[in-house]
């Protein structure tokens, strides 16, 4: 049976752009597909898969409280996802490498409200440097 502690809240994650830790940010999803070509053998009754390219995209988002974004422009950057919920088996560390935004937000802002952004980006290649492990 699951400790119900042990489940993991988004609220204990932070986000580092090349090492900097963003603490407006309280958004980040990335993830990885993959291209499978089908393939048709005979003797087989069953499609055969084989694995092909891979491709990362990801969402950043959160309050806007610098230019930072802007000023970076379409420049590559690393970004680590750090997971540390003081009740969870551990913490985890993802590092995205050669992230580059899709497009930049030069202004989206009402009067009244708090400015946020949100960055859609591509990445290649990951690394998971801690990996939560189940006791």
């Amino acid at each position: 049976m699951m400790d119900p502690t042990r489940a993991i809240l988004g609220t204990h994650g932070k986000v580092f752009v090349d090492g900097v830790w963003q603490s407006n940010l309280n958004h980040l999803e990335a993830s990885v597909e993959i291209e499978k070509r089908e393939l048709k053998l005979s003797g087989m009754e069953w499609t055969a898969h084989k694995l092909g390219i891979k491709k990362g995209t990801g969402t950043m988002s959160g309050f806007k409280v610098t230019s930072d974004m802007i000023a970076r422009g379409f420049s590559r950057f690393n970004i680590i996802s750090k997971l540390n919920d003081p009740e969870a088996y551990g913490h985890e560390n993802i590092e995205l490498y050669n992230v580059v935004p899709d497009k930049i937000q030069l202004a989206n802002w009402t009067a009244g409200e708090e400015v946020t952004e949100e960055v859609t980006f591509t990445f290649e290649g990951y690394k998971l440097h801690d990996p939560i492990i189940g006791y």
